[in-house]
């Protein structure tokens, strides 16, 4: 999607939430030095309840902006929260890098060190940029939608649970990353079929309102999916082009099974080059909305585990979030 710059705002003093999560890696509590303003309205919320009740109070006031401190999960937790709140009229956003990933702040081009204040003041002036993050409805148990913008099955699955480790080895963002695709990248060359990084998952994935079956190469066992990924991020982390040279909207990236030819040019493929022969190898990138995925372990959001099952992803809400 590309940059929505709109028009300058009406006043240069807008009415400001901030959602400021203490516990994101890069939280130590000095950006909440912004003195006492009157349209200032800060939340520190403990739990999922307590944000609910705080973005309610921001709303019941009106606010313009909001102003969001912390990582990929913070972002998670504030839309998903946000969303019988502000339905599809949110304020214009901004998202501080206060987390262990800010693949959305990658994606913006915001500053890796943007400040709550300087966030307020740059509203007047920033660019908006349009974003729709994947809306996520559970289909086979009761649970509100998610509103995130990474959603992962499979291996993927898989990589987060191994980039616990890197963080705790001290690996942060596109290190991070790095460490952990290298990792599995390692164990899937050199495992056999019986490594859970290369027997996959079973996974059944349908496209679009008439909810087709997606294709599948004939190679490994047809219920099973190695790898799943969608998205509506146009720019990620250490520079990769993940859905090759699709930009907009919800994307797709699915393995059918880990071919070591098909491994050994996935560093290529990820970059935007590799052999033509890809999709023929079984590595899949299209555009759909929706899609339903069936599967039989967690998904990830936004890097949070949530129960394997049903779901369904389509784009959500049009928002606007600040770069300066």
């Amino acid at each position: 999607m590309t940059p929505a710059d709109a028009s300058p705002p009406a006043t240069e003093t807008p009415s400001v939430g901030v959602i400021y999560n203490p516990r994101s890696h890069r939280n130590r509590g000095q950006d909440l030095n912004l003195g006492v303003r009157a349209n200032i309205f800060v939340a520190q919320p403990a739990d999922i309840a307590s944000l609910r009740e705080a973005l309610a109070r921001f709303a019941a006031r009106g606010i313009d902006y909001l102003v969001i401190n912390g990582g990929d999960g913070t972002v998670r937790d504030v839309l998903t929260a946000g969303v019988p709140v502000f339905g599809r009229a949110w304020p214009d956003l901004a998202v501080l890098p206060k987390g262990k990933t800010n693949a959305l702040n990658v994606d913006l081009g915001a500053p890796p060190g943007w400040t709550i204040g300087e966030a307020i003041a740059a509203w007047p002036r920033a660019r908006r940029i349009a974003r729709r993050p994947l809306l996520v409805e559970p289909l086979d148990r009761e649970g509100a939608p998610m509103l995130g913008f990474i959603f992962g099955a499979g291996a993927y699955t898989l990589g987060i649970r191994a980039g616990q480790d890197a963080h705790r080895l001290g690996a942060f963002d596109s290190l991070a990353v790095g460490v952990t695709a290298a990792w599995g990248m390692l164990q899937a060359l050199l495992g056999t079929d019986r490594n859970a990084w290369r027997r996959g998952v079973d996974m059944a994935i349908a496209l679009g309102p008439e909810r087709q079956p997606m294709p599948r190469t004939a190679v490994g066992d047809p219920a099973r999916r190695h790898f799943m990924l969608a998205s509506t991020l146009e720019r990620f982390p250490a520079g990769l082009k993940v859905f090759g040279e699709l930009v907009e909207g919800l994307k797709l990236l699915v393995v059918d099974h880990p071919r070591r030819r098909l491994l050994l040019s996935m560093p290529a493929a990820l970059t935007g080059r590799g052999p033509a022969r890809l999709e023929q190898w079984g590595l899949h990138r299209l555009g759909a909305d929706p899609v339903e995925i069936a599967v039989a372990d967690e998904i990830i959001l936004d890097g949070e585990a949530f129960p394997a099952g049903r779901y369904r992803l389509s784009s959500g809400p049009e928002l606007r979030f600040l770069v300066p």
